[in-house]
């Protein structure tokens, strides 16, 4: 892949606090890509170097060591050209609830020498895309939450840069507010060509609406991939039998013990659980096998990985921990 495929590119990045005359490293030292075009899922529980990440890519927060190119600008050389390239769109929202919302628009895009009248012009353009028509001159402490996030990421936009950063962009919304807001995500990457690096708390959005997917753990980057990709690398899918009694059980268990790849084998009473990779196609030949043992399970299920399950394998905490 070519230099101008890529994003960002993150070599070696670290940053390291004084604290107590102790050294704390909050990033040790991580590699990161995001291809342009993406829509990249940046995961970690509460202290483990996400927050950090974050704020050194946007310049918010200079690197203790290592090297980025962001937005095709150099991190450390050109921080001033990164923030030209890239919109943030912070947790807590960027508008005055005074404020009328054209106001707010025009007051933006003026920081980046963006004249009023094409501030406006870009402005009703993007109100449009994100629906948010005739809100123009209402004061924004009058929108939903739904309706001031995306007037949050107009905000963000108005400059029209190649890269956005959404920080946890659906927190505090209500379901269809979420549901709304990432078709709009979607539509950035889509009908703009915008490259989306989003940080997150909820498992649904990451699934939902990440081409790729980042977990950072410990100041590292514990695993990434795609979320089909990241579900595959534990276990398997998740198998559950119940059996008439517990002896039944006992015998199922020791013919599950026998697959080739099944792990975790465990009986509690007359259930039988157990792991294995493509549990659809596994159940067939386990049925075989229970039927010429004379076994005729009454329950089954199968259940596929979440990625709450491959966050705690692969950090050994919920994302909420």
């Amino acid at each position: 892949m070519s230099s101008n495929d890529l994003m960002i590119e993150a070599r070696g990045l670290k940053r390291t606090y004084k604290a107590r005359k102790k050294v704390i490293e909050a990033v040790q030292g991580i590699d990161l890509s995001v291809r342009r075009g993406e829509i990249v899922g940046f995961l970690g529980p509460n202290g483990a170097g996400k927050t950090t990440t974050l704020k050194m890519l946007c310049t918010l927060l200079q690197p203790t060591d290592g090297e980025a190119t962001v937005a095709g600008c150099d991190l450390r050389r050109d921080p001033e050209g990164v923030r030209r390239n890239i919109g943030y769109v912070a947790q807590g929202g960027t508008t005055s609830g005074l404020a009328r919302v054209g106001l707010e628009i025009v007051s933006q895009a003026e920081l980046f020498g963006i004249h009023s009248t094409e501030a406006k012009k870009r402005g009703l353009e993007l109100l449009h895309a994100l629906d948010l028509d005739d809100i123009w001159d209402r004061p924004c402490g009058s929108l939903s939450g739904g309706q001031r996030r995306r007037l949050d990421i107009v905000m963000g936009l108005l400059h029209q840069p190649a890269l956005v950063f959404l920080d946890e962009p659906s927190t505090g919304l209500d379901p269809q507010s979420r549901a709304n807001l990432w078709n709009h995500i979607r539509r950035l990457r889509d009908e703009f060509e915008t490259t989306v690096f989003l940080t997150t708390h909820y498992m649904d959005e990451a699934d939902s609406l990440s081409d790729r997917l980042l977990i950072i753990d410990h100041g590292r980057i514990a695993g990434e991939g795609t979320s089909s990709e990241l579900k595959a690398r534990i276990s398997g899918d998740s198998l559950t039998f119940t059996l008439r009694d517990n002896e039944e059980a006992a015998k199922a268990g020791g013919v599950a013990g026998g697959l080739d790849k099944a792990a975790n084998v465990v009986v509690e009473g007359n259930v039988l659980k157990f792991q294995i990779p493509e549990g659809a196609r596994a159940l067939p030949g386990f049925l075989k096998a229970l039927g010429e043992q004379n076994i005729d399970p009454i329950g089954a299920e199968i259940a596929r990985p979440t990625l709450d399950d491959v966050f705690l394998t692969l950090t050994g905490r919920s994302l909420r921990d």
